[in-house]
């Protein structure tokens, strides 16, 4: 039986501000790239200038400001997974 999953949004003002629902947790963040976990998938935020102005995992909701220059989409398990993956094949 497949699991339902509370949908998140988006919404992107201007390339300078994006608010994010659903947020389930924040990996890394820097001025050039955000790395955050919704429920389903992982989402990485990269531009200039970037900076956190709302985090409320409580409430699920992420504002970040800056100049905004892609939005990537991976599976949960794609961030930072893909060399042990490799690996395991590797040495089987």
């Amino acid at each position: 039986m497949e699991e339902k999953k509370i949908p998140h949004n988006l919404i992107l003002e201007n390339r300078r501000r994006l608010s994010i629902t659903q947020v389930a947790d924040v990996d890394t963040f820097d001025e050039e790239k955000v790395v955050l976990f919704t429920e389903s998938d992982t989402v990485i935020v990269e531009g200039y200038d970037l900076h956190i102005q709302k985090l409320d995992v409580s409430g699920g909701e992420l504002v970040i400001d800056g100049e905004i220059v892609s939005i990537r989409y991976m599976g949960r398990d794609g961030y930072g997974s893909k060399g042990k993956g490799f690996l395991k094949k590797m040495l089987k």
